[in-house]
């Protein structure tokens, strides 16, 4: 893959579980989906950079990577909420990497979470990182945080090709047939005004 690996000096991690998630999201994925999920990195090891904390990052380049993939027709649950479905594709995906059962959990756990109430950084700071980098690239919260340098650097890095538009329609989906699920609750309370107005669409 010939693209930019590192953004405001924050590479992408290297060695075969981080290529091998690239290149299952790429492949599954389209282009403006792939960009949200390494935006959501980015934006997530920026915010671990500022604040000085340790965290691995290879598991949380892997969970930001896949974290939307069951939003993809060939991953799509039509029971399962998508981060749900998206925790057992990760527990699959990392048992070919030979990762152990505990860290396949941990890959699962980022997932389901990234779609809960959030975490506090002393509890789980890999959680906490993907919370932080999906709310900002989705619904602009956060965004403060990040200065507007960096901010450009990454939509140039990753442009946003129409993703709000077509997220929200993602979303609409999974609360039209699952509307038990989180992204049903995200619908009904108003997510998609924020969604649609993000500032890194206004950039």
């Amino acid at each position: 893959m010939h693209e930019t690996t590192e953004v405001a000096g924050i590479g992408i991690p290297e060695g075969r579980a981080a290529r091998a998630a690239r290149l299952v999201c790429a492949e599954y994925a389209d282009e403006a989906l792939y960009h949200h999920s390494l935006r959501s990195y980015f934006f997530g090891a920026a915010w671990a950079r500022e604040r000085g904390l340790a965290y691995d990052r290879e598991l949380f380049f892997v969970s930001a990577l896949l974290h939307d993939l069951a939003l993809t027709p060939p991953f799509d649950s039509h029971t399962l909420p998508f981060e749900e479905a998206g925790g057992h594709l990760a527990r699959v995906f990392t048992a070919g990497l030979g990762w152990p059962d505990a860290r396949r959990d941990r890959a699962a756990e980022l997932i389901v979470l990234h779609m809960r109430d959030d975490v506090s950084p002393e509890a789980d700071v890999e959680s906490r990182l993907l919370q932080v980098g999906t709310s900002a690239d989705v619904s602009g919260t956060g965004l403060e945080a990040f200065d507007a340098a960096f901010r450009a650097e990454l939509v140039g890095a990753y442009p946003r090709l129409g993703f709000a538009e077509a997220f929200v329609g993602l979303f609409h989906d999974q609360a039209r047939r699952k509307p038990g699920c989180a992204a049903a609750e995200l619908v009904a309370g108003g997510w998609e005004k924020r969604a649609l107005g993000n500032g890194l669409d206004r950039a």
